[in-house]
């Protein structure tokens, strides 16, 4: 495998395991105290989940919409996939060698996985797909320059439409709308801040990986 297809390889591994991981952790939420909102209230699964849109963009960047288009398709049936192992878990029999309290156990982990799996996908497919969308638009705006702007601005954009949207669902009808608008203020925020972060990576990465970038920008040639 030469260069160029395994840093494509090791950018979908990164996305997939942040996106599965952000699934599995949507469950817990943890407090924390965050500049001019106080105390705010996190859910765990927002650790990982900024990553995704990291690697969206490099790989928008590094290797064009097609391939970024690509992964995003294959994070959300790698999801299904997951959300069918899960339920099979569920309804398998439990052994007799176990205690009865392991299915507790499971059914309180995973007993409302459904719900919160479809909440992250929904949000996960129209967030991704528009955060590649807008990182191109910007970069044809801007003929290629400032890439922190089409770093920050897409991802800022297609960010509060993934927390809208994974909030509401997972959350609705069980949360009073004050407290899922007060858990978007502070997911928003602190996806803001790793946002702004993430953007010397951004340039570290489009740096470092600049001979991929040529060598997308060759292949496209060839083909026209």
């Amino acid at each position: 495998m030469n260069r160029y297809e395994r840093v494509y390889l090791i950018l979908c591994a990164f996305f997939v395991t942040s996106l599965l991981v952000g699934n599995m952790l949507v469950f817990k939420a943890f407090d924390v105290p965050m500049p001019l909102l106080g105390t705010a209230t996190l859910i765990c699964g927002i650790i990982p989940y900024p990553i995704t849109f990291l690697c969206t963009d490099l790989i928008s960047e590094l290797y064009g919409k097609k391939r970024a288009d690509a992964v995003v398709v294959v994070g959300f049936v790698v999801s299904l996939y997951m959300l069918l192992i899960i339920q099979i878990g569920r309804h398998l029999p439990l052994s007799a060698l176990q205690d009865a309290v392991v299915q507790e156990q499971y059914i309180a982990v995973f007993g409302q996985s459904a719900r919160a799996i479809f909440a992250s996908m929904v949000a996960y497919l129209v967030a991704q797909l528009l955060d590649v969308r807008l990182y191109h638009f910007w970069k044809k705006l801007t003929n290629g320059r400032h890439l922190w702007l089409r770093n920050n601005a897409s991802t800022l954009v297609s960010q509060m439409v993934d927390t809208v949207l994974v909030v509401s669902i997972l959350f609705g009808g069980t949360w009073s709308t004050e407290q899922i608008i007060k858990v978007i203020i502070a997911s928003y925020f602190f996806k803001l801040l790793i946002a702004l972060a993430d953007t010397p990576l951004m340039y570290l990465g489009a740096h470092f990986f600049k001979d991929i970038e040529q060598e997308t920008q060759r292949r496209l040639e060839s083909v026209t």
